[in-house]
């Protein structure tokens, strides 16, 4: 950069110093060569010292992000050792303790599974209780039905049905409605 202006003023120099010999008249042609010349010399320092305050900007730069770099590069190599050491004791763990732990961990699991079993007894026994002990003879009656009048199969439901038994039987296809009358039902005929 300072070569390219040195070598414009050494290639300046005979000219000014020919057109400004004393005795010799100054042509006004010449004067404006000059004079452009001298303008073209003062950008080309304008750029040059624009161009040496963007290479120190990006010198500094360059530093930082070196710096960055390198603080990165030693997190980084603190945590890989961090890993090493982790890995080392996972694999080399203290069976005793762990041992405890883990049978008091079993033990709470299995009192939380009798818990959890009680208490969906209790929701079972409250939401759909037993059948009573003629609920049998109610599904014999269903195949009876549809065994002995294949042609009009159907029963009639009554409060001695338990509801969540018709709703599973309904619900899985196992039984169907009657068409027009939904108080009976009749069975699937499966068997034909």
């Amino acid at each position: 950069e300072d070569h390219l202006i040195h070598g414009c003023n050494l290639q300046m120099q005979p000219y000014i110093e020919q057109i400004l010999q004393p005795g010799l008249p100054a042509s006004s042609s010449l004067i404006s060569v000059l004079l452009q010349l001298q303008k073209v010399k003062n950008d080309l320092e304008m750029v040059l010292s624009t161009v040496r305050a963007k290479n120190k900007q990006l010198e500094e730069d360059l530093k930082r992000e070196e710096q960055w770099y390198e603080e990165q590069k030693h997190l980084l190599d603190t945590l890989n050792k961090m890993e090493e050491e982790a890995n080392t004791q996972v694999e080399q763990p203290s069976t005793k303790r762990e041992s405890d732990e883990l049978k008091k961990k079993l033990l709470k699991l299995k009192t939380y599974k009798k818990e959890l079993l009680n208490a969906l007894g209790e929701f079972l026994d409250e939401h759909f209780p037993h059948p009573e002990e003629g609920e049998n003879t109610k599904n014999k009656i269903l195949i009876n039905k549809l065994m002995a009048t294949p042609h009009e199969p159907y029963i009639t439901i009554n409060e001695s049905f338990w509801p969540p038994y018709i709703e599973l039987l309904l619900r899985y296809g196992i039984a169907l409605r009657h068409p027009e009358d939904p108080n009976r039902m009749r069975l699937q005929a499966f068997h034909t």
